[in-house]
C-alpha cells in the first residue's frame, strides 16, 4: 500500500499528541496536518485530500458534526469522542469506526487496522457517516445557531438571528439580519428543530420568526400574507394561519 496520508483534528492538546503517538507503530502513515479547531479541519481536508482523518466530535468552534455538514466529499473518517453510553449507540448502529475517549492503544491499533483494510480494498465510510448525521439530525431537539459554507467562507448563524427560511427544492435559503444564505437541510427539519413559540411554519415555503411579523393581511378570498419589519410579505396558508392565531392569540 503507498503511504497514507492522516490528519488529526481535536481541539485537545493531550489527544493530538496520543494519536499522534500511537500511529508511530504504523510506519506506511503519513500525518499530513494536525488541527485544533473545525473551521482549519474544513480547509485542511479540502487542501490536503486526507486518505483518513481522526475527528473529534465535541469541538467548541465548529463540532466535528457540523465540520462534516459542510464537507463536499467525505475521506474515512475515525471518530474520537468522549459521547456517553446512549450516544455510543448510535455509533455502533451506523458502523462506524469511533474511538471512545479515553481509549488504549490496542483499542486505537483495531480502528486503524480497519481503516487501512477499507483503503486496502478502495472503500470508505462515508454512507455510514452520512447515516449518523442523519440520525444525530433526528435524535437533536431544539438548535440554537446554523452553519452554512458560502464559497470558502463559513458562516455560524445564531438562530436568534433568523428572520425568516423560504424552500429552495432540496435546499433552504436562510434570511438573516446580514444577508441570506444556501443550506442543503430540509423545511421539514428546521420546523422540527426550532422553538415553537419563536418560529412558525406559515406556508409550506416560509418558516417565519413570529417576532419579525409586522402584521397579517387577507390577500385573496380566504386568503393571507404576513408583512415582515423589512416589508417583505409571505403567503400564509390555512394551516399556517391557523398556526398564527395559536401563537398570537388572536
Amino acid at each position: 500500500m503507498d503511504s497514507v496520508k492522516v490528519l488529526i483534528i481535536d481541539d485537545e492538546l493531550l489527544a493530538r499528541d496520543l494519536v499522534r503517538s500511537y500511529l508511530i507503530d504504523f510506519p506506511q502513515v503519513e500525518i499530513v496536518g494536525e488541527l485544533s479547531d473545525g473551521f482549519q479541519g474544513i480547509k485542511a481536508i479540502n487542501e490536503s485530500k486526507p486518505d483518513l482523518v481522526f475527528l473529534d466530535v465535541q469541538m467548541p468552534k465548529l463540532t466535528g458534526f457540523e465540520m462534516l455538514e459542510l464537507l463536499d466529499t467525505l475521506p474515512n473518517i475515525i471518530f474520537t469522542t468522549a459521547y456517553n453510553e446512549y450516544a455510543i449507540k448510535a455509533f455502533e448502529h451506523n458502523a462506524i469506526d469511533y474511538l471512545l475517549k479515553p481509549f488504549s492503544k490496542e483499542r486505537f491499533h483495531a480502528a486503524v487496522e480497519k481503516g487501512l483494510e477499507r483503503l486496502k480494498n478502495q472503500t470508505t465510510n462515508s454512507e455510514e457517516v452520512s447515516k449518523l448525521v442523519q440520525h444525530k439530525d433526528e435524535e437533536e431537539e431544539c438548535i440554537n445557531r446554523v452553519v452554512v459554507k458560502s464559497g470558502s467562507r463559513i458562516h455560524v448563524i445564531p438562530v436568534d438571528r433568523i428572520r425568516y427560511i423560504e424552500a429552495q427544492d432540496d435546499y433552504v435559503m436562510i434570511y438573516t439580519e446580514d444577508g441570506r444564505h444556501l443550506k442543503q437541510k430540509t423545511m421539514k427539519y428546521f420546523q422540527s428543530h426550532l422553538d415553537e413559540t419563536e418560529f412558525c411554519r406559515i406556508h409550506r415555503s416560509f418558516i417565519v420568526r413570529v417576532d419579525q411579523i409586522s402584521q397579517l393581511e387577507p390577500y385573496e378570498k380566504e386568503s393571507w400574507v404576513v408583512v415582515l419589519k423589512k416589508g417583505e410579505k409571505l403567503k400564509v396558508s390555512r394551516n399556517g394561519y391557523k398556526q398564527l392565531k395559536a401563537i398570537l392569540e388572536f
